[in-house]
């Protein structure tokens, strides 16, 4: 199997059962495991493979606790839309999906939801053991000129919306990204050092050399890093290796698909949306073959409806 296009893939992939046998292979490396109780004791069945644990002998599939775990949907057409949703450098949006792979918005919609928590980072990323660093914050949101009248802030209170609606600001993304390495996102309330130091000390080990831009909640970092900023207020962007030009280019990325193919993110879904962008760029060099295998290894995480749609979050 080498494929490099969606044609290729849908070639090599003609029917169930060849999904079926590559994606246990990916899984369980050929031996079934119950994902119910961890057993390795198991047998085939008609629909898939039974326990012989006599504590669980439950029956599964190699869709149970994945991604596709009660899907209705073929893994034929999952893994159309996992090779889209992961080779389109700024996305591709659940109506475009929809017409490509002839299903529903709404379920395109929940397969690409799926798909980003399947592209979720497991474990939090050290970086800048050997690397330069670069920190930097986005605010995501339409610019106050664009809005229509009743969703402007009011002169009065710039608190409230001409409907006397509470003002909602633009929504704050922190970004840490290696020079020729990877990125780490995160959304978070504000751009306040109790928000922003936390983030930086989690995935940067101290020591280690930090560049950002002059704004005061990074003054702090020269107690713990090498850190030196680039006076952006000056028209100074560049000063020797001292500059934030490599998050600047992931932020417009990040920004012509967040505007250009979604449109909108609410809040509640903007931490996903991140989890997305951020693995396709982790993953760029990558060929299309090997970023789908490695994705589908970190498939086992569930996601139902019910709980994408939970005003709790």
């Amino acid at each position: 199997m080498n494929f490099k296009s969606l044609p290729q893939l849908l070639d090599y992939f003609k029917d169930e059962n060849t999904c079926i046998e590559y994606y246990e292979q990916i899984r369980w490396n050929g031996t079934p495991v119950c994902p119910h109780c961890g057993s390795e004791r198991t047998y085939k069945t008609n629909r898939g493979h039974k326990c012989a644990n006599s504590e669980c002998y439950k029956k599964f599939t190699v869709k149970v606790g994945t991604i596709f775990h009660g899907s209705k949907i073929s893994l034929r057409i999952w893994f159309a839309a996992i090779f889209l949703a992961t080779t389109h450098k700024k996305g591709i949006s659940s109506v475009q999906l929809a017409l490509d792979l002839g299903i529903t918005q709404k379920t395109a919609w929940f397969v690409l939801h799926r798909i980003r928590e399947m592209l979720k980072d497991k474990a939090p990323q050290v970086l800048g053991k050997d690397k330069m660093v670069e920190v930097d914050e986005a605010y995501i949101g339409g610019r106050e000129k664009n809005k229509h009248i009743n969703k402007r802030r009011s002169l009065e209170d710039k608190n409230f919306t001409n409907e006397g609606k509470p003002y909602t600001p633009k929504k704050t993304v922190v970004g840490i990204i290696e020079r020729n390495g990877n990125v780490v996102l995160k959304h978070v309330p504000n751009s306040e050092l109790r928000n922003m130091g936390a983030f930086i000390a989690r995935h940067v080990p101290q020591g280690s050399t930090i560049y950002s831009d002059e704004a005061p909640v990074y003054n702090h970092l020269k107690k713990y890093y090498t850190h030196e900023s680039v006076k952006h207020a000056l028209n100074i962007y560049v000063d020797g290796q001292v500059h934030t030009n490599t998050i600047e280019n992931f932020w417009s990325v990040l920004k012509r698909g967040l505007y250009g193919i979604y449109h909108q993110v609410s809040e509640k879904h903007l931490e996903r949306y991140l989890d997305e962008f951020a693995a396709r760029f982790n993953t760029r060099s990558l060929s299309s073959q090997e970023r789908f295998e490695k994705f589908l290894v970190d498939s086992e995480s569930t996601l139902s409806y019910k709980k994408l749609i939970s005003t709790v979050y």
